[in-house]
């Protein structure tokens, strides 16, 4: 039945291939199930009740959307309510609760009308298929170069952000800025004080579970990244327990197992303020509504042409087969994050992990779907994976699609400028979207400005001038 429905053999792959492949994207993409709750109230300041509520959510959408992308699509690719736009709406929930008096949990619910609007709007351009003209008005040497960047951006992430240790002053420290970075050695055990343990064994689980990796795969050894994580896992809750003394396994003796849907039925689930969504007049509501459309637009384009470029899922023109699919389950998700209670719902980089341990089809959608359904009630589990191990398969998988940059034509300047420009751009601002936009906006003006300015098609140029009103004008 898996077989038929979705074409294994015709993908060159198998069940137990999709299999690992979809949980290794799950581990690598995991630390959303409590982040993302975390981001959207505000640490708890909105309330037990609503984290319970955004959290629930969030495994109830992102299942939704990877199930839609597994059997509308049949593509690997797995989707979670996005990063730095849950950041984003976070920032105007605080800024509703200054500006118009609402309660904070009021404010989160005037908030979700965005979402669902911007859902909506989504799902009608994706079924009238303008969001794969969009895609198609991405010139195929910035197409080329996506694959690249997302990779120098899982390198950033997996070096620079991804592992964090804070200290009993709350101090944050990174990995790569810190411990191989600004710090010396000695100066570092002073000012890290009682973190520097700990970002020891992390920078040490890290490298371990690169290494891992790359020989694993070097061998030709199916699941190399899942075992890679898992050994690094181990090691680290081993020298966790033995040198530093600590219990890796402490949080499930007291965490709850228990679904608290009570909690997401009073404040989460179909709890539209549309009063509050009028109190904030509808040049902002308007305003909100276009600027999570673009960022959360090329952020999944991206997404999709970099990690099916990577697989080889596109032909030679860098199309990818069932785009428009693909495309809607991020719509669907997103409408039914609005109605449970989280942020847009967004196709993930983290899916690059995936395709690279085999994942070629939405059998490895429908496994991480089903895995982030099980943390309803095991999330606790999911919670002890740590961030080291994690960045392990971000760093091997960043390095794989950095050899995308063969591909690219570096002898044309209208083509290696933008694509230079977006492989620093994505990493520094964090995002797929800004790092393909600040590519449109330079390839269009080299064009125009070198006298090729018939070379640009007419979507090209909407695309430009819509980047640099939102860069500019702060749309």
């Amino acid at each position: 039945m898996l077989e038929k429905r979705f074409k294994l053999s015709a993908n060159n792959t198998t069940v137990k291939t999709e299999i690992l492949a979809g949980l290794t994207t799950f581990m690598t993409m995991a630390y959303i199930i409590a982040l993302n709750p975390n981001i959207l109230t505000n640490y708890g300041a909105g309330g037990a009740e609503l984290w319970n509520g955004v959290f629930l959510a969030t495994c109830l959408s992102s299942a939704v959307a990877m199930f839609v992308m597994a059997f509308l699509a049949n593509k690997p690719f797995c989707l979670a309510p996005g990063m730095g736009l849950n950041s984003f709406m976070a920032i105007v929930i605080g800024q509703l609760v200054a500006t118009t008096g609402m309660g904070y949990v009021q404010s989160f619910q005037s908030m979700l009308c965005i979402i669902l609007i911007e859902g909506v709007v989504f799902l009608i351009l994706s079924l009238l298929n303008v969001r794969e003209k969009i895609v198609d008005a991405i010139p195929l040497g910035i197409r080329l170069g996506i694959s690249p960047a997302i990779g120098l951006m899982l390198l950033n992430i997996g070096f620079g952000s991804n592992v964090y240790i804070a200290d009993s002053n709350f101090n944050q420290f990174f990995v790569m800025k810190d411990f191989f970075g600004a710090l010396t050695a000695s100066h570092a055990r002073d000012v890290m004080t009682d973190a520097y343990p700990v970002m020891v064994l992390s920078a040490i689980t890290m490298f371990v579970g690169l290494f891992v990796i790359v020989v694993l795969a070097s061998k030709g050894v199916k699941g190399a990244v899942i075992i890679g994580m898992l050994a690094a896992s181990v090691l680290y809750w081993v020298c966790d327990a033995v040198f530093l003394g600590s219990n890796p396994f402490a949080s499930l003796a007291t965490a709850s197992f228990v679904p608290a849907f009570g909690d997401m039925a009073s404040t989460t689930l179909f709890k539209f303020n549309f009063a509050g969504l009028a109190q904030m007049g509808w040049f902002t509501a308007v305003t909100l509504v276009i600027t999570f459309c673009i960022i959360d637009m090329f952020d999944t384009i991206g997404t999709l042409v970099g990690t099916a470029s990577r697989a080889g899922m596109v032909d030679r023109e860098g199309n990818m087969p069932n785009m428009k699919e693909a495309l809607l389950s991020d719509s669907v998700g997103t409408i039914v994050g609005s109605c449970t209670g989280t942020s847009t719902v967004t196709t993930f980089i983290e899916s690059a992990s995936g395709v690279e341990a085999g994942g070629r089809t939405g059998l490895t959608a429908l496994t991480c779907g089903i895995a982030f359904l099980l943390c309803i009630f095991l999330a606790p589990i999911a919670a002890i994976i740590p961030a080291a191990a994690t960045s392990a398969a971000l760093i091997y998988v960043g390095v794989l699609m950095m050899t995308g940059l063969k591909k690219v034509n570096f002898d044309d300047l209208s083509v290696c400028v933008p694509v230079t420009i977006m492989l620093i751009g994505m990493p520094i601002s964090g995002s797929i979207g800004h790092g393909i936009g600040l590519a449109m906006i330079s390839y269009t003006i080299i064009k125009v400005f070198t006298g090729k300015a018939k070379e640009v098609s007419g979507l090209t140029y909407v695309i430009s001038v819509l980047f640099l009103i939102k860069f500019f004008l702060a749309v």
